[in-house]
């Protein structure tokens, strides 16, 4: 029986389909978060538009997801049937259908994508608590004595590690704490042996760590109970988990961060070789001061034995200074006779020299050769003046303007009395007076020219 469509009178208040609709959505979209969701993708497909749709199912429900292509351009990897995957999707509905959806944001495989978001989820935590803060961290010793390795006791870590601190650093102990490195309960071992490690104190340096492999080997140098072990443990610690490229929690909360463990040897026993380069440093300098000093004192050797003489030859050079001086002595007694009588001869031809007669006829030849210079001196003086004068007249009389004009030429001067030197500064009609050798004439100017 068909039913009759509501009048007027009733007071039922009536919603269409897509009201409806739009009013679930929006219940759906504003009253539950953003939320993570993990399933099996089934019924994948990719549209013109390069939208994603597909279902998310497990094994007794399913949901229609949507991922639009603003959001499935950023993924690395491609989505398909049968994988199983994470998703970050808000809840949403489809009004066209009535069919409620996902609308995803975020894809990622499971398992390692989990896994992923575990890790990254402890480690915002344990650094918001300070476990990553630098200033916790203790300076590592510089020459530990007794080294603690909590390590697998059969991976080839282990045995990198110990020959490379037993080639380079032979005088420290090591002790291994072995431990399992991956698997079920091997956190808690390696939490375990650090703690009681730190707990007996015999060590003053501890290695931590493994070999490399995928990210759910390492897994337990993820795990939180590690993280607080090392956190609260009063050794120096160097974790050495995996290769360069792995990086753990356990490698953010240790003192020091080793790339691989045979890199923690080498960090552990840096020390040791920085000490044996200082003394051989200093062993060479000390060689060469013992070197220098030999050879000084070798010369100071040879400079004293140079200077030392037998008696005998002593009193040689002595017996011989005597007959040196007594034939010394025997010179200047010589000499000085000699000298007393060269002496007086030199004074007795003093005196003839400085008799008064000879003097004046000295004088008298003195003065007349003076006379003589003075009046060759005063000749020639005034030939010299005398031509130097004449030079000088007639300089000026070549010089003089009234030179010139007895050659011919004149001095043309204007009304004011200034010499003409340019026809330009003349005008017709203009009266000009010239000067010549002897006179002048006075001359009116009729025409000018350049």
């Amino acid at each position: 029986m068909p039913v009759s469509p509501p009048t007027a009178s009733t007071n039922r208040s009536v919603l269409s389909v897509s009201d409806l609709n739009r009013e679930v959505k929006s219940l759906l979209e504003n009253n539950i978060p953003l939320l993570w969701v993990g399933g099996e993708i089934s019924n994948f497909s990719t549209p013109s538009s390069g939208h994603w749709y597909f279902t998310l199912k497990d094994a007794r429900a399913q949901v229609r997801c949507a991922m639009f292509r603003g959001r499935n351009r950023s993924l690395r990897f491609r989505p398909g049937n049968g994988l199983d995957v994470l998703i970050r999707a808000r809840v949403s509905l489809y009004e066209g259908r009535g069919e409620y959806q996902l609308i995803v944001e975020h894809m990622e495989e499971a398992g390692i994508g989990a896994l992923m978001r575990q890790l990254e989820q402890l480690k915002a935590r344990l650094l918001a608590e300070g476990l990553f803060d630098p200033a916790r961290k203790q300076k590592l010793p510089m020459l530990p004595r007794n080294i603690g390795i909590v390590t697998s006791p059969t991976g080839a870590a282990v045995r990198d590690m110990v020959q490379i601190l037993g080639r380079r650093y032979p005088a420290a102990a090591i002790e291994l704490w072995p431990v399992q490195v991956q698997g079920q309960g091997a956190a808690e071992q390696i939490a375990a042996a650090i703690d009681t490690a730190g707990r007996l104190r015999r060590h003053d340096l501890l290695i931590v760590g493994r070999g490399g492999g995928s990210l759910e080997d390492l897994w337990p140098f993820n795990e939180e109970v590690v993280a607080r072990a090392l956190a609260a443990c009063p050794i120096p610690t160097i974790s050495a988990v995996g290769h360069e490229t792995d990086t753990t929690i356990a490698d953010l909360v240790a003192d020091v961060r080793a790339p691989t463990p045979s890199a923690a040897a080498e960090i552990a026993s840096a020390g040791a070789i920085e000490l044996a380069q200082t003394l051989a440093a200093l062993k060479h300098r000390l060689q060469r001061a013992a070197l220098l000093l030999i050879r000084h004192l070798q010369q100071e050797v040879r400079l004293a034995r140079s200077h030392i003489r037998h008696p005998r030859e002593q009193l040689q050079n002595r017996a011989q200074r005597l007959d040196h001086l007594e034939l010394r002595l025997r010179s200047a007694g010589q000499y000085t006779i000699q000298r007393d009588r060269q002496r007086l001869d030199s004074a007795l031809r003093a005196f003839a020299h400085c008799h008064p007669e000879r003097s004046l006829r000295a004088g008298q030849t003195q003065l007349d050769e003076a006379g003589k210079a003075l009046q060759r001196a005063v000749d020639g003086l005034l030939q010299q003046r005398g031509e130097r004068l004449g030079h000088t007249a007639q300089l000026l009389h070549n010089l003089s303007p009234l030179a010139v004009l007895q050659r011919g030429y004149g001095i043309v001067r204007d009304n004011s009395g200034r010499i003409v030197k340019c026809s330009k500064s003349l005008e017709a009609g203009q009266r000009v007076h010239t000067r010549l050798w002897e006179g002048g004439f006075t001359a009116l100017v009729e025409q000018t020219s350049e």
